[in-house]
């Protein structure tokens, strides 16, 4: 099964059956893991994702004049074409202040090496692929971050409805599918089950 493909030139990389990450020991694995063998730009690329719950092709264009110094950071989203408001916590206006310290307004936020531009999507599901395999966390890619926002979330609150209003997803079902939430009901139903 897979969630998407990314393409870069005529190479295809597709993300099989990504999943969120589930453990917040997991979480804090996977950003030592991109500090430690990726960089602080993938850090950040993580821990912004997995904060606001934006899909990657709305994360990696933005700059850092679109969320420096900022309680609340207003996109259209690509895929939807619909404005969307996310409120900064403070715990991620730190984050954002500390990773943007040197940065210009103007400078993109996730800097290609190459050119004057943002990095690709294949570029970030690589380095995440890369720091997940460094953690031995399986099922990770681009959507992994957006997933894994809403899990917690969901976790956190018990509200689908809130959640569902969030991803703009049509019905309650599509976004408990989408976080892994019908998967993990379905096997708690099992794990005790025997005739």
């Amino acid at each position: 099964m897979y969630d998407f493909a990314l393409f870069e030139g005529d190479i295809m990389v597709k993300e099989k059956d990504v999943q969120p990450i589930r453990s917040l020991e997991e979480i804090q694995r996977m950003k030592d893991s991109l500090l430690r063998y990726c960089s602080y730009r993938d850090y950040f690329l993580f821990v912004f994702g997995i904060n606001v719950g934006l899909r990657i092709s709305d994360i990696l264009p933005l700059k850092v004049e679109d969320i420096r110094g900022k309680t609340h950071i207003r996109i259209k989203e690509q895929k939807t074409g619909k404005f969307r408001t996310i409120y900064v916590n403070e715990y991620l206006r730190e984050e954002i202040d500390k990773y943007t310290k040197s940065m210009k307004p103007n400078d993109f936020l996730f800097p290609s090496r190459k050119g004057n531009s943002y990095i690709t999507p294949t570029q970030a599901y690589r380095t995440l692929q890369k720091g997940a395999e460094m953690a031995d966390i399986e099922n990770v890619g681009c959507r992994t971050l957006r997933k894994t926002f809403g899990y917690h979330h969901y976790k956190r609150h018990k509200d689908i409805a809130v959640l569902q209003e969030i991803f703009s997803h049509s019905s309650p079902s599509i976004t408990k599918r989408y976080i892994g939430i019908t998967r993990d009901e379905i096997e708690n139903t099992l794990k005790e089950f025997s005739l």
